[in-house]
């Protein structure tokens, strides 16, 4: 008996400043983030991308992601998309775009990543407050 339905795995979740696609089909990954310094709070950050790559699983799925504010609770945003994986050789590659997040204090947020409604993944994203240096008096 083949199997009709094999949750996938999650080989990564990346967080970008951007993703775009070559001429060849190959993602190009820019800015891959491990924290977010910024020099003011709030701050708004127009663009955000996080790159998620699934396999080894039979079926049709949905990828969520949703950002978590530092209370653990609050939900920044989230978003999702559908992808089908045919074969456990396979993977898909999925690439979620938020827009206009708005980070009201320093702190660490958090990316969860589900198939499924199956959380598959929960990691640490920082917002660092670092003001920039103060400037000499002319004098």
């Amino acid at each position: 008996m083949n199997p009709t339905r094999i949750l996938p795995d999650l080989q990564c979740s990346l967080v970008c400043e951007e993703v775009r696609q070559e001429a060849n089909g190959n993602l190009f990954l820019i800015g891959v983030l491990n924290f977010i310094r910024v020099p003011q709070l709030p701050v708004m950050v127009g663009r955000l991308f996080i790159l998620n790559r699934w396999t080894a699983g039979i079926g049709q799925f949905s990828d969520s992601v949703r950002l978590i504010a530092p209370d653990q609770t609050t939900v920044l945003s989230q978003t999702s998309l559908k992808f089908e994986l045919r074969d456990p050789s396979h993977a898909a590659t999925g690439v979620m775009l938020f827009t206009n997040l708005k980070f009201e204090a320093a702190g660490t947020y958090y990316v969860e990543v589900l198939v499924d409604e199956v959380m598959k993944l929960r990691y640490p994203l920082p917002v660092v407050h670092t003001p920039p240096p103060a400037t000499p008096a002319a004098g």
